[in-house]
C-alpha cells in the first residue's frame, strides 16, 4: 500500500518487483502524454512534500508547473532525491544526503519566480524570434571564427614548456 506523504511510495514498479527503484531518465518532451501526466502528478506530489518538508512554501510558487525552466529544475531535485534516498548504497557517497540537501539550496534561487510570488500567475514573457539570416550567420562563424576553428592547444601548455626551459637551463 502507497503512503501519499511518502514521495518514495510514488516510484513506479515493475510488476512482481519488490519495492526496488527503477533508475529511470525523465525527459518531458520524450513521454507519451499519458505518461507525462502520471509522472506530473508524481512530481507534484513531491513538490508538495518539498515545499512543507524544507519550508519552501514562499520560494516554490503554487503555478511552478506553468514554467518549464522550474519543473525541469524540480524534475532533476526529484530523480537525484530519489537516487539518493530510495537508491542503493553506493561507494563514495557516504555523504549522498548532505549533497542533495546542498544541491537543493544552490537550486533555489532558480525556483522562485518573483513574478507569480503574490500567488497570481504570469505567463513567462514571449520567446522573441531569432532575426533573418540567423542561422547562417551562427554557421559562418562556426566555420570562421577561431574560438571554433584554432588549433588545439592546451592554455596551460605555454607555462608547462616555460617551467621545462628553466629546469633545462644551463646554471
Amino acid at each position: 500500500m502507497s503512503d501519499p506523504l511518502n514521495p518514495a511510495d510514488l516510484w513506479p514498479m515493475p510488476p512482481g518487483a519488490a519495492r526496488k527503484p527503477v533508475p529511470q531518465r525523465w525527459v518531458w518532451a520524450a513521454m507519451d502524454p499519458p505518461e507525462r501526466r502520471i509522472r506530473m502528478r508524481e512530481l507534484g506530489g513531491w513538490v508538495d512534500w518539498l515545499r512543507k518538508t524544507f519550508e519552501l512554501h514562499n520560494t516554490i510558487t503554487h503555478c511552478w508547473y506553468r514554467h518549464s525552466a522550474v519543473v525541469e529544475h524540480l524534475t532533476a531535485l526529484y530523480t537525484g532525491w530519489m537516487r539518493t534516498y530510495a537508491g542503493e548504497e553506493a561507494p563514495g557517497r557516504e555523504l549522498a544526503e548532505a549533497d542533495w540537501i546542498n544541491t537543493l539550496h544552490a537550486f533555489v534561487p532558480r525556483l522562485q519566480l518573483a513574478a507569480c510570488a503574490t500567488g497570481t500567475h504570469q505567463e513567462p514573457p514571449l520567446v522573441v524570434p531569432p532575426p533573418s539570416g540567423s542561422d547562417e550567420a551562427f554557421e559562418m562563424y562556426l566555420m570562421l571564427s577561431d574560438a571554433t576553428s584554432a588549433s588545439a592547444v592546451h592554455p596551460a601548455a605555454a607555462e608547462l614548456g616555460r617551467r621545462e626551459a628553466e629546469l633545462n637551463a644551463p646554471l
